[in-house]
């Protein structure tokens, strides 16, 4: 089963899994999923978190710009996979032509696809064999410091 997970905040973890690494963290099912980005990505978050852009296009607008002027949308992202240590996920997109849609699917790293989802204002889907293993309850895990996002 997959859930709606939204994005509670970006910052710099403090705990045993990486001390100063910046980290997104999702909210599903009612608990806390941080995902551990790089400084980049994370930035690149905390400005579509804000509604600000960079003097110039980052890699994530470009991409999004480029989906619809092709005749694209993105559906939806989804973290659907965890192994040893390492999130996978999937973009979901369609694409129209001459009246013709067709679906697409392509592999990025959550960070990619999270940060693509927040220009693209479309849904996070979270499978429960994630959060099963990397989730943590609200009262184990703390968003201090953390720019927080609703």
């Amino acid at each position: 089963m997959t859930h709606r997970a939204v994005v509670r905040g970006v910052g710099v973890s403090v705990g045993n899994e990486g001390p100063g690494a910046p980290a997104v963290v999702l909210e599903v099912r009612g608990e806390l999923l941080p995902i551990y980005v790089s400084a980049d990505q994370a930035q690149s978050m905390q400005l579509a978190m804000r509604g600000r852009q960079f003097e110039r296009p980052l890699t994530h607008d470009l991409l999004v710009d480029m989906i619809a002027e092709f005749g694209g949308a993105i559906d939806q992202v989804r973290i659907d996979d965890l192994a040893d240590g390492t999130f996978f996920a999937k973009i979901d997109a369609e694409q129209y032509v001459g009246g013709e849609g067709r679906e697409l699917v392509f592999d990025a790293r959550p960070s990619d696809a999270i940060a693509i989802a927040l220009r693209a204002d479309c849904p996070i889907i979270v499978s429960d064999a994630v959060v099963d293993r990397a989730g943590y309850q609200p009262e184990e895990f703390s968003l201090q410091g953390f720019d927080e996002y609703d």
